[in-house]
């Protein structure tokens, strides 16, 4: 069942749940961290409506940067306004910011200490008809590779704006992840967020199998919980919206407790947030597995929903991965 502790949406099972952009959170977390802090400034890439943060442009002008197409321009003058004791917000397409100025937010943000926050904005493959040239499904591995850089991945809009607005405080670079798409509502204004913290959204009296999840596709985990449920298999879902740092005393603890691990993401199988629970796991306490995600290709056109299904990260796929694991 949902945990009754975090005050989820009573209607994330419903036909006509509402569903808004993940980006619109950051958009408003944004500006809402404008109005509370006059050292945060925001940079674009000619992307200002598309990544909603046309929201703090029209706000605060003067606190504004329009740096156009120049992805690395773009992390190498969040840098330096960050060394003048800035709070830089920098928004792109993940594919092009961390992708294409990688470099530049590897050695001027992250081995300077800048405290820039980089949001990749239409990450995954639900980006559709955009096709694999924009699709960024590599993006928490070359993030969560840095040092000092924090990889954050929200599960819906409410929880992608209190990520923004928690990002503010940290002092140190941080990655958001933000679809595209607009997504169900999973949690409220009450459902508790802290950075790296994991929390179980979906618990059961006995447990056969764990599944972590990570975005927007931490929906459609919570829907095959459901359905396992109504067949008589127990799961319990956690929600693993930071990457890193990684809550590995409740990872440990979740794997103690379910026997058998499915992790879940919109990325790349290899390197990404499943990765990184099985390095946390293999050191700590080593459990079956199994890995839904991205099977080392490239995306390609299709409808969101499509792609989803196609690399085994629909509801069906989840459902198959538990049947499987707790056969073992």
């Amino acid at each position: 069942m949902l945990n009754p502790d975090l005050k989820l949406n009573t209607k994330i099972f419903d036909k006509d749940v509402e569903q808004i952009p993940i980006r619109q959170g950051f958009g408003e977390g944004l500006l809402a961290a404008g109005e509370k802090n006059m050292q945060v400034v925001g940079l674009c890439a000619d992307l200002t409506e598309s990544t909603k943060m046309n929201l703090f442009a029209e706000k605060f002008p003067n606190r504004f940067i329009q740096v156009g197409v120049a992805e690395q321009n773009l992390a190498g003058v969040a840098s330096g306004l960050a060394a003048m004791g800035k709070i830089p917000f920098i928004s792109s397409y993940a594919m092009f910011s961390p992708g294409r100025n990688w470099e530049q937010i590897r050695t001027n943000i992250c081995y300077n200490d800048r405290p820039v926050k980089i949001i990749g904005s239409h990450a995954g493959i639900s980006v559709g008809p955009d096709g694999g040239t924009h699709q960024a499904i590599e993006d928490i591995a070359i993030t969560r590779v840095i040092p000092r850089m924090m990889v954050l991945s929200p599960c819906d809009a409410i929880e992608a704006k209190k990520a923004t607005l928690a990002s503010v405080d940290t002092g140190t670079p941080v990655y958001i992840r933000l679809a595209r798409e607009k997504t169900p509502i999973i949690t409220t204004e009450q459902t508790p967020f802290k950075i790296g913290k994991a929390e179980t959204y979906w618990t059961s009296e006995k447990p056969q199998a764990g599944i972590i999840a990570t975005g927007a596709l931490l929906h459609r985990a919570l829907l095959a919980a459901k359905e396992l449920e109504e067949q008589g298999i127990e799961v319990e879902v956690v929600n693993l919206a930071t990457i890193k740092p990684l809550d590995e005393e409740s990872i440990v603890k979740f794997a103690k407790k379910v026997g058998r691990i499915i992790t879940l993401e919109e990325h790349q199988i290899r390197g990404g947030m499943g990765s990184a629970v099985a390095e946390c796991l293999a050191k700590n306490f080593p459990v079956p597995m199994e890995f839904l995600g991205v099977d080392d290709q490239f995306g390609q056109s299709g409808t969101p929903d499509e792609l989803i299904e196609h690399y085994g990260m629909g509801t069906k796929s989840i459902i198959g991965a538990v049947n499987k694991i707790i056969k073992r």
